[in-house]
């Protein structure tokens, strides 16, 4: 079982990229446009700097529904490896089955 606080942490990053999309994707798009003046660019890049950092979408972890763990992550059921073997063995995933030839 992953700390608390390591969970919370993620969650809170969750929430604040949610809330900061709209504008970095702005931003971002109005850097991107090369039809404004280097020093207008410059000037949106350092308010994109501005924005906190934890607001960025690759500060996110992905971790584990049930224990929080941040690795061996399976990205279809949203399991770490652990998990995702134990609830397999166990008949609780639909569609899972263990291997046999």
């Amino acid at each position: 079982m992953a700390k608390i606080g390591s969970i919370n942490r993620n969650e809170k990053r969750k929430k604040l990229v949610k809330s900061f999309k709209l504008k970095r994707e702005a931003l971002s798009s109005q850097i991107q446009d090369k039809k404004l003046p280097l020093e207008e660019r410059f000037e949106l890049v350092l308010k994109l700097a501005d924005l906190p950092r934890n607001s960025a979408k690759n500060r996110i972890r992905n971790r584990c529904a049930i224990t929080g763990r941040p690795r061996g992550f399976h990205r279809k059921m949203g399991l770490s490896r652990n998990v995702l073997r134990e609830l397999a063995a166990k008949g609780m995933l639909p569609g899972v089955i263990k291997a046999s030839w």
